[in-house]
């Protein structure tokens, strides 16, 4: 099976800082999986409240994650704090990529990096809808 392999984009436009807690943490004593993509959730919602908007009001529109992907670098541990790194990428009809990048603080180790597939929805009439042009404009979409 080939492995996931996420390119980086050429600079992030937001970026946060997020502690490890001892529930972030599996029976290997490192960085759990699922917990990484619930850190990266969060650091979703803080880079739309950056931006002014929230996850169900993006110029009027929500959004849907669609597909996510990751790839791990190396393993991250109680105490650290993590700096989750994010962009706005590949866009399409009705949607985009949010790539991001999760690293130490501290050491500036990567710990992993991946993509979150957004959907933009309009959840009154239950469909998706195309990106709206003020957030491409905001997070500088070609």
């Amino acid at each position: 099976m080939p492995r996931i392999k996420i390119a980086l984009p050429e600079r992030f436009v937001f970026s946060t800082e997020i502690p490890i807690y001892i529930g972030h943490i599996n029976y290997g004593h490192h960085l759990d999986n699922a917990a990484l993509i619930a850190l990266v959730a969060e650091a979703r919602v803080r880079f739309f409240k950056s931006l002014g908007y929230s996850e169900l009001d993006v110029e009027g529109v929500g959004i849907v994650v669609a597909d996510v992907a990751a790839q791990y670098r190396s393993e991250a541990f109680h105490g650290e704090t993590l700096v989750v790194e994010m962009a706005a990428d590949d866009f399409n009809k009705f949607g985009c990529d949010l790539v991001w990048r999760v690293s130490d603080q501290a050491s500036g180790r990567e710990v992993a990096r991946g993509k979150h597939g957004i959907v933009f929805f309009d959840y009154a009439a239950r469909k998706p809808v195309g990106v709206p042009a003020a957030f491409a404009a905001r997070v500088g979409a070609a």
